[in-house]
Order: structure tokens, then sequence, then C-alpha cells
């Protein structure tokens, strides 16, 4: 049987939410943001389509640092670096799940909480918050919320937490340039079409005229 990687693993989950519709909704202008960048806000450039508010949000925080380095970790458990791109942190999805707190203030209590849910779990376990247990430890309380089918329900408000946390990851990896150069996604772009392979003209007994 082909072993697959936690990383794959996940990112195959992730993947899929993405496909299915995603839990994170986006202003028009965030929709016209993250079609390409890197959620960097020193990087004006990339930048130059946001309005005036948007730009006003990003000189604004909303996680504590504990928080933050919580949604850190998280995040580059979710998508770790590979010998194909870097992690999350470095296409800026933990910027980029901050400015969504504040983009939309309605999605900062059910991820305060689901924070507050991984450290207490943490503590519980190993008497020490999330970022500071070892990641065997964090993968071990990572692997009991982040796959739906299989996990005890006794972990479900952690479970729920988690889906709605991984769907930001996704949209704010592969939204950005290393995201989508992950994904490999060519685009619309020209090539030159040279005709079905001749394998496929000689099954079916045609061939093109000279």
């Amino acid at each position: 049987m082909t072993q697959i990687s936690r990383r794959d693993s996940l990112k195959y989950i992730t993947l899929a939410s993405l496909a299915t519709g995603m839990t994170v909704g986006c202003s028009p202008s965030e929709e016209k943001d993250t079609q390409h960048h890197e959620h960097q806000h020193d990087q004006s450039d990339e930048f130059k389509n946001l309005t005036k508010e948007d730009l006003a949000l990003l000189e604004q925080t909303f996680f504590t640092d504990e928080e933050r380095e919580t949604v850190r970790v998280l995040a580059n458990i979710i998508i770790p670096a590979d010998e194909k791109s870097g992690n999350a942190e470095e296409a800026g999805v933990h910027k980029f799940i901050e400015f969504m707190m504040l983009d939309q203030p309605n999605l900062q209590t059910p991820m305060r909480g689901g924070l507050k849910w991984i450290n207490l779990q943490a503590t519980k376990r190993y008497n020490k918050i999330f970022i500071n247990c070892s990641e065997t430890e964090q993968l071990a309380i990572v692997d009991d919320i982040a796959y739906p089918d299989t996990a005890n329900p006794v972990y479900s408000q952690g479970v729920s937490f988690f889906n709605r946390f991984r769907d930001f990851v996704a949209t704010g990896f592969f939204s950005s340039k290393i995201g989508i150069e992950d994904l490999q996604y060519m685009g619309n772009r020209p090539s030159l079409w040279e005709g079905a392979p001749q394998e496929w003209l000689d099954r079916l007994g045609v061939s093109y005229d000279s």
C-alpha cells in the first residue's frame, strides 16, 4: 500500500475543503486582493488594489502575541514546507488570518474560542500551553481533531474549530504566490496543438489528411 506523509494527507483534506466550498467569506475588496499575493504589508505593489479601508485594517492587530504564535504554529503544521514549496508562514498565512479577523468581526469569537480550546487541551495533557509543547505533543493534539471522519466525539469542539481554521489556512496559502506555484496551476496559456496522439489515431483507425 502506498504511504503518504502527514503533510500530504492534511493537504488533501485542505484541497477537498476548497473544492466543496469554503466556510470563509470574503468582502469584495478581499476577493480582489486574494487572487495572487504574498499577504505581506511591506510589499506595496502586492497591495496596490486594496481599498483605504483594507489598508487601515492592516495597521491594526487582533491576536495577542500568544494567539498569533499559536496561529503561526498551527498553520505550519497544516502546510509545512516540503521540496516543492515553503510553509504557510512563508506565504503570510498567519497575517492573512489576522486580517480576516479584523475584516469580519463575526469570526473573532469562534477563532479565539478555538485557540483557547487548543491551549486547554495542551495544559490538560502536558501542563503547558500549545506553543510551548514539543512538536510530538503538538501533533498528538492536532491528530485528534484533524480527521473529522475518525475523530472521537469528545473532541467535537476541537474538530469544528480545526475544520474552519484549515479553511483559513487553505484560503491564505493557495491564494498566495507560493501556493499557486505549489499547485502548479498554469492558467490560460497559449500552447501549440499538435493533434491527437498517434496511439489513439491507430486505435481508431483514422489519420489526419496530409
